[in-house]
C-alpha cells in the first residue's frame, strides 16, 4: 500500500497555484473548475487542493526551510521559525546523521503547512 493523494482546503484555486508553485517550484499538473480542483504531482503523490477539502496540516520536504522561507518572501508567514527538532542516529524516521529542521508558514488559503529539512550538522 502506498499514498497517492492528499487533500487540502484552498478557496481561490488561481491564488494556491501560484503560491503552490512558487513553494515546489513546479507547475500544477491539473485544473478541473467546476468543480473546483487544482493537482500538483509531489514525487508520485497528488497534491489535491480543493474548495470543498477540509484543512490539512501537511508536510512537504525542502532542501532548506530557510531558503524555501526566504524565496517565498512577503507570500508566506512563518507561523513557527526554523528549527532542529531531532538528530537521527539511525534511518528509521530520517537519513542517519542528518539533523530535522522544521519550520511551519501559512499558505495562501490560511491553512498550516510544515516545511522539514534533513542537513548535517
Amino acid at each position: 500500500m502506498r499514498l497517492v493523494q492528499v487533500a487540502q482546503h484552498a478557496d481561490d484555486l488561481d491564488r494556491a497555484a501560484r503560491f503552490y508553485t512558487a513553494l515546489l517550484r513546479t507547475e500544477p499538473t491539473a485544473m478541473f473548475d467546476p468543480p473546483g480542483l487544482l493537482f500538483f504531482d509531489l514525487d508520485g503523490v497528488r497534491l489535491l487542493l480543493d474548495r470543498s477539502a477540509p484543512s490539512a496540516l501537511i508536510y512537504l520536504q525542502v532542501d532548506n526551510v530557510h531558503e524555501a522561507i526566504e524565496r517565498m518572501g512577503g507570500a508566506i508567514e512563518v507561523v513557527t521559525p526554523p528549527h532542529v527538532i531531532f538528530t537521527h542516529d539511525d534511518d528509521t524516521l530520517g537519513p542517519a546523521g542528518h539533523e530535522e529542521w522544521q519550520g511551519f508558514v501559512r499558505d495562501s488559503e490560511g491553512s498550516t503547512i510544515g516545511l522539514i529539512a534533513f542537513q548535517r550538522p
